[in-house]
């Protein structure tokens, strides 16, 4: 939430500067302190981030290979699906993302995108406890606005011309 907050008052750049500035300052103040009771305890332990310097960072190439190969899986499906929704192969869903692109210019004339950001990292976790004290009115009300939402669109679906007749499968 700091981190957010943060970005909504300094630009990206400043935000990890100053992270990465204060990240430097306590282990440089951590090296020095421990240096100094090393020398004072006249003790041999050695540097303190010595079994951190000592791993291995670096990311094997097959396992590179298999998230790239794993994202590309869905890149190809987003671009499928947006072929699909912007050459109107179905025109019902089209329009569904026009609609929301249509209500998303105005939440956009309101917010900006660190304010989107910050709300629904509080909805993150304010949202859970909310559900779990009444997950059963809570279904129910999803329930009835699923039904209501299924039966408008079979009437549109009925209504257009052109638009494609959905299978169960699908």
């Amino acid at each position: 939430m700091l981190l957010l907050l943060s970005l909504a008052a300094f630009s990206v750049i400043s935000v990890a500067s100053y992270l990465l500035l204060a990240l430097l300052c306590v282990t440089i103040t951590f090296r020095i302190y421990k240096s100094v009771v090393q020398a004072v305890q006249k003790s041999g332990d050695g540097h303190p981030f010595k079994v951190l310097i000592d791993k291995d960072v670096s990311i094997p190439p097959e396992t590179f290979r298999k998230h790239v190969d794993a994202s590309l899986t869905y890149i190809n499906r987003a671009l499928k699906q947006m072929s699909r929704l912007f050459l109107v192969e179905d025109l019902v869903d089209s329009l569904k993302l026009a609609v929301v692109m249509w209500l998303l210019t105005y939440v956009g004339a309101v917010f900006n995108g660190i304010t989107i950001l910050i709300l629904a990292d509080i909805l993150l976790f304010a949202v859970p406890p909310v559900y779990e004290k009444n997950k059963t009115q809570i279904d129910q009300y999803i329930d009835v606005a699923r039904t209501q939402v299924n039966t408008t669109m079979a009437k549109l679906q009925e209504k257009l011309p052109g638009a494609m007749k959905r299978s169960k499968t699908e």
